[in-house]
């Protein structure tokens, strides 16, 4: 069975609900074959990441950057799982204030020296939230997570 790790920083309502959302999706009624984990970025490590066969990462942008308990996410495992991990497919969803391309940035060249696989688009909800952030937040968890028990990814 495959595994799906979900990381993301919740430090409001709204980013809540994204990230449920997304693990709604990932947890859908068609979706019988993959073995989910979610914690925040604080709670996770490089045993999570390890575990994991493909990974999806959530985070706020802060002052044009990735939060930072994302970037202590990536500072604890960074070591312990390059050249482990190389391969592994993943996804961002990112909460912005502005238009998230920082946040993006930042994230995509930590990522990059893992040498992990994107495997969607990054998903950017962009200015005041609104309810309709959830739907793509919820395609994005059912997306890897089908992916992932069709071994596509």
């Amino acid at each position: 069975m495959p595994h799906l790790l979900i990381v993301s920083h919740v430090p409001s309502v709204n980013t809540r609900a994204m990230t449920d959302a997304v693990v709604s999706g990932a947890s859908h009624g068609d979706i019988h074959g993959v073995d989910l984990r979610v914690h925040i970025p604080f709670d996770a490590g490089a045993e999570d990441v390890l575990w994991a066969d493909g990974i999806i990462l959530g985070t706020t942008e802060n002052f044009g950057y990735m939060s930072g308990a994302m970037k202590d996410f990536f500072e604890r495992i960074y070591y312990p799982c390059l050249e482990k991990t190389e391969g592994l497919p993943y996804a961002l969803f990112i909460r912005a204030g502005n238009d998230g391309l920082g946040a993006k940035t930042s994230m995509e060249r930590i990522i990059k020296g893992l040498a992990w696989r994107s495997v969607q688009e990054p998903l950017i909800c962009s200015g005041a939230y609104r309810e309709s952030f959830l739907e793509p937040c919820e395609e994005l968890g059912m997306t890897m997570a089908a992916g992932l028990e069709a071994g596509i990814f």
